[in-house]
């Protein structure tokens, strides 16, 4: 039989639960409007009944308060980080394309590329087509070549700007993780601290974790799991301990437990360059332990992922090839290094116009191996039908024991095998824009300066008007072309440099023939044909018949294969491919002389001939003198906006998208977790009622006890 005064501990646990839910009601309305904060409730349960052995059985013992939990549905959290990272990547591609999509803005407030070109291939070819021996005209005309070089130059400036921004960006992000890696971790082990004995929820801790994987989310993309951590001496024992693991980047492990991993961000140095029109100091991320982090991998999302793709996207068009041939060399200072050839066929690798390798060295992953390289050269030949094969010699940094930066040597298990430098990045970003930019200014250059170099100013051959500032120093680039002589015009062309070498043919043949095999190979390359090796081959042939050159027909049609060089390590860098849009600018002898700016085709003419600007003028809109991307050269602009209003368009399509979608899912979490204040004024009734009948039930048994102890007895 239970006690007399078992009616009372049943009103006390009453009143118990009753506070306990009012005062958690009073913590819901008080965070109503905490960021992150989740609804919370009392769990309660009927208390054991006691055994009273009466024929009705058993008494009701009260109510126990089992818990205060928070209200979460880790399902939606778990699709709202997903769609975090995904406005978090789209918003960082948005802010960025909208501002190179300004820098080639041509609103006519703006001198763009239309208006500069329109200067001088309209405006100013014009006004010298009507005078062409006028010196004011080609003064006039030179110095809208000027402007339009001082437009890439400007527009590439921004770009690497634009790129510098990027990259200070992405260090602030990984800076970001760090600290949220660093707080989670804390976090964990608080909350493993206050459930460690299984009577208590740290649901406020709990909530500051979310709110925390909830901003890095938007930065990277992430992944959480969370396992209780069992007694080993008793598998059936609850710890109350949990382990939670957050991984990053397509499942690199951020934080663990009570431990978490750090990145950092070091600078590439500058024989440590992917592009050719990359800054100096881009970085790469690393754990700081060492491991790799993986920066371009493809499962890897959030903000990061939109500022990497911003900063390195090239279109896909990174260096990829097959080992053939593995070699060595020893250069001027009698230093070994071992050299890499690879057989390319990519079309943006084919045609040199359009390659953006670094021109200072880099680093080259050969197989799965990674060296540094010094420079390289660029060759063409042929097979026996007759096709081209377009191949990379790479020449290798030496051993660290002489100096280098390699600490083994190239083995030949690695023939056959894939070579790449940087990754395939499909987006399109800042290199893309820049590589575009190469392309057409070195193109357009070569093109137009052929076109001058095969007319006159008066009796004087024309020179070349678009050259390139070298960065080293006060001089520019000269990038002669000899591909148009004839046979004769070559052999007096060696026969000058023999005489200016003050070399005698008798005495030292292998100079002749060094001199030979270089004059032959000094013409600069727009697109490589066969008929220009073929032609290549007869020039040498003549000149080793008329020096008497011991060279077989094999050591000829070698020779004469196509061979450009480039690195910091090579001397007479004169290819176009060192003409970029930030060093391009009009010949200072032209400036300062432009009456030898050529404006005919033959000698002979008079000095009003202007048959020579005809095919200037033909230059900008026919397709057949030059073809960018299917385009005339005056339809440059159309290009490259066509790419950049796709990108910012679909950048702001997905970017709305998924922040109308995370405010769906969220306001979904929100009225699970979220607290509702008209809810909570009607719970507050509730429980307030249950307080005052559970107080009531104590003052009705109070006065049954005051009658049962002070009125009942003897």
């Amino acid at each position: 039989m239970p006690s007399q005064f078992f009616g009372l501990n049943i009103a006390y646990t009453g009143l118990l639960a009753s506070n306990a839910a009012l005062n958690t009601t009073n913590n819901n309305i008080a965070n109503v409007q905490t960021e992150g904060y989740s609804r919370q409730q009392v769990t309660q349960q009927a208390a054991n009944a006691i055994r009273v052995f009466q024929t009705y059985g058993c008494a009701g013992a009260g109510v126990e308060t089992l818990a205060i939990e928070r209200i979460r549905n880790e399902f939606y959290d778990t699709r709202f980080w997903v769609n975090n990272a995904k406005v978090g990547e789209y918003g960082q591609k948005q802010y960025y394309m909208e501002q190179v999509e300004s820098f080639f803005d041509d609103n006519g407030q703006n001198a763009g590329f239309k208006t500069v070109f329109d200067q001088l291939m309209v405006a100013g070819l014009q006004a010298l087509k009507d005078n062409p021996d006028d010196l004011a005209n080609k003064e006039q005309f030179i110095g809208y070549a000027g402007a339009l070089a001082e437009y890439f130059n400007g527009a590439v400036g921004n770009l690497q700007k634009l790129q510098k921004d990027v990259n200070q960006e992405i260090k602030v992000k990984v800076d970001e993780i760090n600290s949220l890696a660093s707080e989670i971790a804390t976090l964990n082990k608080q909350i493993n601290t206050i459930e460690l004995t299984g009577s208590m929820k740290a649901n406020e801790l709990r909530d500051r974790r979310t709110l925390l994987i909830d901003q890095l989310s938007e930065i990277v993309d992430v992944e959480t799991k969370e396992t209780v951590v069992q007694d080993v001496n008793n598998q059936n024992q609850e710890t109350g301990a949990t382990r939670f693991i957050v991984k990053i980047a397509g499942g690199q492990t951020l934080v663990d437990g009570n431990d978490y991993n750090e990145l950092e961000c070091i600078a590439r140095t500058s024989d440590e360059k992917i592009h050719q029109t990359d800054i100096d100091g881009l970085y790469d991320v690393q754990w700081k332990n060492g491991s790799s982090f993986h920066l371009n991998n493809a499962a890897m999302g959030g903000a990061l992922k939109g500022l990497v793709e911003m900063r390195d996207g090239s279109n896909s068009e990174y260096f990829t090839g097959v080992i053939k041939e593995i070699g060595s060399l020893t250069d001027e200072g009698g230093v070994f290094h071992d050299t890499v050839t690879v057989e390319v066929g990519r079309h943006y690798l084919t045609d040199l116009n359009k390659c953006n390798l670094s021109d200072s060295g880099g680093v080259i992953t050969l197989g799965n191996r990674e060296y540094y390289y010094d420079s390289w050269t660029y060759n063409v030949s042929y097979d026996d039908k007759g096709e081209p094969v377009y191949s990379y010699t790479f020449t290798l940094s030496a051993s660290t024991q002489n100096g280098g930066k390699n600490d083994s040597r190239v083995t030949n298990d690695r023939l056959g095998k894939d070579a790449t430098i940087g990754s395939s990045i499909s987006y399109q970003g800042v290199p893309y824009y820049m590589m575009q930019i190469n392309e057409w200014v070195r193109t357009f250059s070569q093109k137009f300066n052929e076109i001058l170099r095969s007319g006159y100013s008066g009796d004087i051959p024309g020179i070349d008007l678009f050259t390139a500032d070298m960065p080293a120093n006060d001089e520019q680039y000269m990038f002669q072309d000899y591909s148009a002589e004839t046979t004769d015009e070559y052999l007096d062309r060696v026969n000058e440099l023999i005489t200016l070498g003050g070399v005698d043919p008798a005495a030292d043949p292998d100079k002749v023939r060094e001199i030979c095999i270089q004059a032959v190979s000094d013409f600069r390359y727009d697109k490589e044909s066969k008929a220009a090796y073929d032609q290549r081959v007869e020039k040498l042939k003549a000149a080793v018949q008329k020096y008497h050159l011991n060279m077989t027909d094999d050591e000829i049609e070698k020779a004469a294969q196509l061979n450009v060089s480039v690195g910091k390590n090579i001397t007479d860098n004169d290819s176009y491919y060192m003409m970029t849009g930030k060093n391009v600018s009009v010949s200072t002898t032209l400036q300062k002389d432009p009456d030898r700016l050529a404006n005919k085709r033959e000698e002979s003419d008079g000095v009003e001939q202007n048959d020579l600007l005809d095919d200037l003028k033909d230059l900008a809109t026919d397709k057949g003198k030059m073809s960018f991307r299917g385009c005339s050269a005056g339809e440059f602009l159309q290009c490259i906006l066509a790419d950049i209003a796709l990108n910012t368009k679909r950048a702001e399509t997905f970017y709305k998208s998924y922040t109308d979608i995370a405010y769906s899912i969220d306001s979904q979490r929100i009225s699970i977790s979220g607290v509702d204040e008209d809810e909570e004024a009607v719970n507050l009734v509730r429980y307030q009622n249950g307080y005052n009948l559970a107080s009531k039930m104590i003052q009705t048994l109070t006065e049954i006890y005051d009658r049962l102890i002070l009125e009942t007895g003897v």
